[in-house]
C-alpha cells in the first residue's frame, strides 16, 4: 500500500500494524511521557516479533494474560497476541495480587506475560489465519460492584466502528494527548482508533493533571481523551489560566459528563488556531455513551465546534443543544428504552436502555447466568441503566438501575442528587449512595469533595440540597472528603463509601 492511500478495511487485530504501518511508516506513532518513542514502522516490527514469540509458545484460540504496566508495550502485546491468534486477556496494573491470581485461574491461560522479554521473537515467520468472529480478547470489567466479569470481544467487534478512521489520517500528521488505562476498553479503543488515523499519540501511564496540561500548552495536540473525573482534575490543576487553544476536539466516555464542565473546556480549546497568540471559536466536545459489553461506544452526544465562544449562545438555543440526551447512535446500532419484558415503555418513562449492536459481547467468560441476565432475545443487551425517551426520539441518561434509591415509596435517582449537588460552586465531586432506614427502608447519604481552598459547611451543602431538591431526595447525611476511593478507569467506588455512614462514623 502506498502511502497516502486510505486504508481499507482491518479485519483482525492482528493485521492492524501492518495496515498502518504500511502507510504512514516513519511518523511517530505514540510518544510516552518518559520520552520513549515508537515509528509506526518500528511499532509493526515489535508486533511481529511478539506475535513470533507468542506463537512458538500458544496455540491459536489460546488465552495469554498480559500483566504489564500500564503503557504502549501492553498495547503491542495485545496485538502480537492477537496476530498469533490467540486471546489477549489485559489486566489493570492496579489489581492486588489476589485479583491477578483469581483471573488466572479462572482464566487458565497457555502464557501469563509479564515481561515483552518473555515473547519476543524473530521476524519473518507468516501470520495465523484468524477468523474475525473468533475472540480477540477478553477485557475485564472495572469492578464498581461485585466482582469483575470476563468480557469476550471478538476482532469484528473491536474494528468494525473503528475503520473509518483511516480517513482521517488523509488530512496529514495530527497529534493527541491520554493517559488511560490500555488494559480497559475505552483506553483500548481509543489507542486502536489514533493508531488508524495516523496519529501521533502523547501517552501518560499514569494520568498528571499538571504533566497534561504542560503537554497540552508545549506539544499542541489537537485531540485530548479523558473521563469526567480527569476533566475535574484538569480544572482543579488550573486549566483555566493554561493555554489549552491547540484542542479542537475533547472526547469523554466512561461515565456521565456534566454539560458546564464541558462547556468549559469546549472554550478553553478553539475552533482553529495559529500559534499561541491566534486562536478562533470554541472546540468540538464529544461525548461518548457506552460500555465494555457492548464494544465501546454506541451512541454519541456532540457539543459542535463553533466559530464564537459557548458563552455567546442565546440562553434558550443553549439550553435546547444542552438537553440532546446521550445522543446519537452510531455504526448500526440500535437503541430502546424498555420495561422488563422488552416492550418499549411510552415517551418520558423511565425504563432501561436496551443496546442491540454487532460488536456487542460474545458472552461472559466463563458466566452462563451473568450472559443470559444480560443478552436478550434477537441480540439485544440490557445495559443496566435507566434512561427516558425525549422528543424527536432523544434518549436521555437517568443513571444506573443499580444507583436507584427506593425511599419510602419514592425512587431516587443518584445521579440526579449528584447533579444538584455539584452545581454548588464549592462542590468538585459529590457520590451519592442508598442506605438502609427502619422507616424509609432507604435514604439517600452524599460523600463530596470541595473545590481547592473552599470553606463551606456541611449545613449550607444541605441548605442548597433542600433549596434544590424535593424533600424525599435530599441526602440525610453528608461527609466531606478529601478524595473519593476509584477504580483505575475513575469511576467512584460507591460501595467502599457505605463505611462512612455507617453509626458512630
Amino acid at each position: 500500500m502506498s502511502v497516502g492511500a486510505t486504508i481499507s478495511s482491518v479485519d483482525t487485530l492482528g493485521h492492524l500494524m501492518s495496515q498502518v504501518a504500511s502507510r504512514y511508516a516513519e511518523r511517530v506513532m505514540v510518544e510516552e511521557i518518559d520520552g520513549r518513542q515508537f515509528t509506526f514502522s518500528q511499532a509493526e516490527e515489535l508486533v511481529e516479533r511478539l506475535s513470533n514469540g507468542v506463537a512458538k509458545e500458544v496455540l491459536p484460540g489460546q488465552r495469554v494474560v498480559i500483566n504489564l504496566p500500564n503503557g504502549y508495550d501492553l498495547f503491542f502485546a495485545c496485538l502480537g497476541v492477537a496476530r498469533a491468534g490467540a486471546v489477549a486477556v489485559p489486566l489493570s496494573d492496579q489489581l492486588t495480587k489476589v485479583e491477578v491470581d483469581r483471573i488466572v485461574k479462572e482464566c487458565e491461560p497457555a502464557l501469563v506475560v509479564r515481561d515483552l522479554a518473555q515473547i519476543y521473537g524473530d521476524l519473518g515467520e507468516p501470520e495465523t489465519l484468524i477468523d474475525r468472529h473468533s475472540t480477540a480478547a477478553i477485557f475485564y470489567t472495572s469492578g464498581t460492584t461485585g466482582r469483575p466479569k470476563g468480557v469476550e470481544l471478538s476482532h469484528k467487534a473491536l474494528l468494525d466502528r473503528l475503520n473509518l478512521m483511516g480517513v482521517i489520517g488523509l488530512v496529514g500528521p495530527q497529534s493527541a494527548a491520554f493517559g488511560l488505562p490500555l488494559s480497559h476498553l475505552m483506553g483500548f479503543i481509543f489507542a486502536l482508533s489514533m493508531a488508524m488515523a495516523g496519529y501521533k499519540v502523547y501517552f501518560f501511564p499514569k494520568f498528571d493533571p499538571k504533566a497534561v496540561l504542560d503537554i497540552i500548552e508545549q506539544k499542541r495536540p489537537q485531540l485530548f481523551a479523558g473521563v469526567p473525573a480527569m476533566y475535574r482534575l484538569l480544572l482543579e490543576a488550573g486549566a483555566e489560566s493554561r493555554r489549552l487553544s491547540s484542542i479542537n476536539v475533547w472526547y469523554s466516555s466512561a461515565d456521565a459528563m456534566p454539560t458546564d464542565l464541558a462547556r468549559k473546556f469546549q472554550d478553553f480549546g478553539s475552533a482553529t488556531s495559529f500559534g499561541y497568540s491566534s486562536s478562533f471559536g470554541s472546540a468540538a466536545f464529544i461525548e461518548g455513551y457506552g460500555m465494555v459489553e457492548l464494544g465501546g461506544a454506541v451512541a454519541t452526544r456532540m457539543f459542535p465546534s463553533m466559530p464564537f465562544k459557548s458563552t455567546a449562545i442565546p440562553a434558550g438555543f443553549r439550553e435546547l443543544l444542552d438537553n440532546a440526551g446521550i445522543g446519537i447512535p452510531f455504526g448500526g446500532a440500535e437503541l430502546k428504552v424498555s420495561d422488563a419484558n422488552g416492550s418499549e415503555v411510552t415517551p418520558g418513562t423511565v425504563g432501561e436502555l436496551w443496546v442491540r449492536n454487532e460488536g456487542s459481547l460474545k458472552g461472559y467468560f466463563k458466566d452462563k447466568s451473568a450472559t443470559d441476565a444480560i443478552l436478550a432475545n434477537d441480540g439485544w443487551v440490557r445495559t443496566g441503566d435507566l434512561a427516558r425517551r425525549g422528543p424527536f426520539g432523544t434518549v436521555y441518561f437517568v443513571g444506573r438501575a443499580k444507583d436507584v434509591i427506593k425511599s419510602g415509596g419514592y425512587s431516587v435517582y443518584a445521579r440526579e442528587v449528584e447533579a444538584v449537588l455539584e452545581d454548588h460552586p464549592d462542590v468538585a465531586e459529590a457520590s451519592v449512595l442508598g442506605i438502609e432506614d427502619e422507616k424509609l427502608g432507604e435514604v439517600p447519604v452524599a460523600a463530596v469533595r470541595l473545590m481547592p481552598k473552599s470553606r463551606v459547611s456541611v449545613a449550607e451543602i444541605a441548605i442548597w440540597c433542600q433549596d434544590n431538591l424535593a424533600h424525599y431526595k435530599v441526602p440525610r447525611q453528608i461527609k466531606i472528603v478529601s478524595v473519593l476511593p476509584r477504580t483505575d478507569t475513575a469511576k467512584v467506588k460507591r460501595e467502599q463509601l457505605r463505611e462512612l455512614f455507617e453509626p458512630g462514623k
